[in-house]
């Protein structure tokens, strides 16, 4: 149906990459259907994860999503997300960070969530040898002001201050680098930005920040605009 939908209108290259894009999908569904059977992982790694709690099913369905990470680097998927705290887990004041209202509420439900299924990811693969070419970047798009937001017990965006980190392969363990104010509030050490974020990314990657470009309205466009330096301190 596809193809003859494309017959139609020949010049639609938006609508063959559609169609290419949905074939791949269905052929790494059909060539890997173990990778998601969790059935062969042993009581033990369930366990180490958090997978068989029955009385935090949050916690045992994100658990699961840490294994199928861990199982999808064994099979050599290169890029491999893992996405905790959203509305779609459970809904407002359950499972999401964005404590702009009830941020000890929030925090105290989802951390549990959290916390023993990215650990137990951690220690699996570095036993399993897998952090040797692996690179974990634990990472948000802001943090959060060390006050209250006014009218409620949450607090607000702060985009001048926050902290992400990276582990594995290519980084240099143990390391902090940067700092922020006595309050908390603003970087005040070793600034970075998110285009520095970005570059040293793509450079532990393999890619040329610099070079690589992309073609969007006209203009061959970089995933660090015209910004970013690779922050070579943290690299090993």
């Amino acid at each position: 149906m596809n193809e003859r939908h494309l017959e139609k209108f020949p010049g639609d290259s938006e609508l063959a990459a559609r169609i290419s894009s949905y074939e791949l999908a269905a052929r790494m569904q059909l060539s890997v259907p173990e990778v998601t059977d969790l059935s062969t992982e042993p009581n033990s790694i369930l366990k180490e994860y958090g997978a068989d709690d029955p009385g935090n099913p949050l916690k045992a369905s994100f658990a699961k999503n840490c294994i199928l990470a861990r199982r999808l680097l064994e099979k050599g998927v290169r890029f491999v997300q893992l996405f905790n705290g959203a509305y779609q887990t459970g809904g407002e004041g359950v499972s999401n960070w964005d404590g702009h209202k009830k941020i000890v509420d929030q925090y105290s439900k989802h951390g549990p969530v959290l916390d023993q299924p990215c650990a137990a990811l951690l220690k699996d693969m570095k036993r399993r040898g897998l952090l040797d070419d692996t690179l974990v970047v634990w990472t948000t798009e802001f943090g959060r002001m060390p006050t209250f937001q006014k009218g409620a017990s949450g607090r607000d965006h702060n985009p001048d201050g926050f902290t992400t980190w990276m582990m594995g392969a290519g980084v240099k363990a143990p390391f902090t680098y940067g700092a922020s104010d006595e309050f908390s509030y603003k970087a005040v050490e070793n600034i970075t930005t998110v285009y520095d974020f970005h570059a040293t990314i793509l450079h532990l990657l393999g890619l040329n920040h610099e070079q690589l470009t992309f073609y969007h309205n006209g203009f061959e466009r970089r995933l660090t605009d015209v910004h970013g330096h690779v922050i070579h301190d943290i690299l090993t």
